[in-house]
């Protein structure tokens, strides 16, 4: 009898048990993503216990967290982790992306989603190459993608190039989207013409910066510093030059058409720019001839001269030199030399004329393309391309190492090209791990040696639960000014914000 009663109670007992599971799944799995946030074994945020792959991923922005989504996708056992070197992700997007395209940032929503991945982690505030070498990320993990981008400018290689007054797209793109090493750049708006010098989608979108009424600027993320300078800028015409002609442009219909549309603006184009083009156009791909056309039609439409701003492009024009003024210092025009075009198709080259030509102007800036540097002695590297020379994203002569994004192919292409390029490297890396040519026997300590290793080295990690803090905060300041968010600009401060 009691033993029936010892066996009744074990079952009752069971299937409550069974039933308080059933119940808490969700507060379980709830539990499971708040432990991933604490300090495991020796203070190292994750499970110690994992046994899948673990892959590095240096570089937080768009090419990161592209190649992190795969992984994560394509290996359910996978593990990765995002290196930064700023205590805030997203790179490019955060930085680069123009403040009045907030619809493109919406991608950040995807990131963040990776981010949380109960398999993936993000450390910010780590200068991989400086704080921890690659080889050391190499004996952690099974594998290490670079997707660290492109931080250098490329030089226009002319004399007066480093005059006051003359800034690098990068620089000025970071200087009104908060990018902490440029908030000091300043630039002196007090002059009437500005000179931008590449024809891509970075330039357009320094032109529009420009151009655009502030009352419409206000309501972005711009940075309160550049808004003020910008509001007292005395910029009322801006010259885009290419060195080939309309044919060549580097530019989207997306962004010229933001150019043409911009209110209280008319273009300002040299009808000659255009001789021959209206007899090329049936010959044209369709998004070039519809690009075409549209610079075609503002060509025509764009001489109303009761608008006080203007903007135009000047083709077949390539620097020379920046001019100086009296004091030798500062930049009052440049020196174009005027192009005729050889070849045709793809080969198409700008040939000098033997012409030149000046232009007066007290702003320049140089959209010839982003740089990426190398990042570790032992990491091979091709000055002359500037990337890490790979074949299909293995990086060359070394197993275990790849790369996406601009430092695999260069910096060209939108948001979408470097999505489609780091699912590839993904992609690789993950049938090199099928075939045995990544060495998945070994098990590897991942974070929880390298977050030891930076401890002793005195560098404290930003994880993606302080990142948030700093965007409340960031949000928050925004929220009184009007704007999604109010940027912080100094790493010290988002340090402590994040820390507290």
């Amino acid at each position: 009898m009691h033993t029936l009663k010892r066996t009744a109670f074990r079952l009752m007992k069971r299937m409550t048990m069974i039933n308080l599971m059933k119940g808490s799944v969700k507060k379980i799995h709830s539990l499971s993503r708040a432990y991933r946030y604490l300090p495991a074994e020796g203070g190292v945020r994750g499970f110690s216990s994992a046994s899948g792959p673990r892959v590095c991923i240096v570089g937080g922005g768009p090419a990161g967290f592209y190649t992190a989504q795969q992984l994560l996708k394509a290996r359910q056992d996978a593990v990765v982790d995002i290196y930064e070197r700023l205590p805030v992700p997203f790179g490019l997007v955060r930085f680069g992306v123009a403040p009045d395209h907030p619809e493109v940032k919406n991608v950040i929503n995807t990131f963040t989603q990776t981010a949380q991945h109960e398999r993936c982690s993000f450390y910010g505030n780590v200068n991989v190459g400086k704080d921890v070498t690659i080889e050391e990320l190499r004996q952690a993990y099974h594998a290490v993608v670079l997707s660290y981008g492109a931080e250098g400018n490329r030089s226009m290689r002319i004399p007066g190039e480093d005059l006051s007054g003359v800034f690098s797209a990068k620089d000025f793109v970071g200087w009104y989207n908060g990018l902490p090493s440029n908030k000091e750049l300043c630039p002196d708006l007090n002059c009437e013409t500005a000179v931008i010098l590449g024809q891509g989608n970075v330039a357009l979108d320094v032109a529009r910066i420009l151009l655009s009424p502030v009352d419409m600027l206000k309501e972005t993320d711009i940075t309160q510093n550049s808004l003020a300078v910008l509001a007292g800028s005395n910029v009322r015409r801006v010259l885009i030059v290419g060195r080939r002609g309309p044919l060549q442009i580097a530019c989207t219909i997306k962004e010229l058409r933001e150019m043409v549309n911009l209110p209280n603006t008319r273009a300002d184009m040299l009808p000659n720019d255009f001789e021959g083009i209206a007899e090329a156009l049936k010959d044209l791909p369709r998004p070039r001839k519809r690009l075409t056309e549209l610079m075609m039609k503002a060509v025509k439409e764009g001489r109303d001269d009761k608008v006080e701003k203007c903007w135009g492009f000047r083709f077949f024009r390539s620097p020379v030199e920046v001019l100086a003024g009296a004091d030798g210092k500062r930049a009052t025009g440049i020196r174009l030399a005027l192009n005729k075009l050889e070849g045709s198709g793809e080969h198409t080259r700008a040939v000098p004329t033997g012409q030149l030509e000046d232009l007066e102007c007290g702003l320049i800036i140089s959209s010839i393309g982003y740089k990426s540097f190398p990042i570790d002695p032992t990491v091979p590297f091709d000055p002359r391309k500037a990337i890490v020379p790979n074949a299909m994203g293995r990086v060359q002569d070394t197993t275990g190492l790849y790369c996406s994004g601009w430092v695999k192919r260069g910096p060209t292409g939108v948001i979408a090209t470097t999505m489609n390029d780091s699912f590839d490297t993904a992609r690789v890396l993950i049938q090199d791990m099928e075939a045995g040519e990544v060495d998945l026997s070994v098990n590897k300590a991942g974070a929880q040696a390298i977050t030891a290793l930076l401890q002793t080295r005195g560098v404290r990690t930003v994880l993606f639960p302080q990142w948030e803090k700093i965007n409340a905060e960031e949000e928050k300041r925004g929220k009184s000014l009007g704007k999604p968010r109010e940027k912080l600009l100094d790493v010290d401060e988002m340090l402590k914000i994040a820390w507290s």
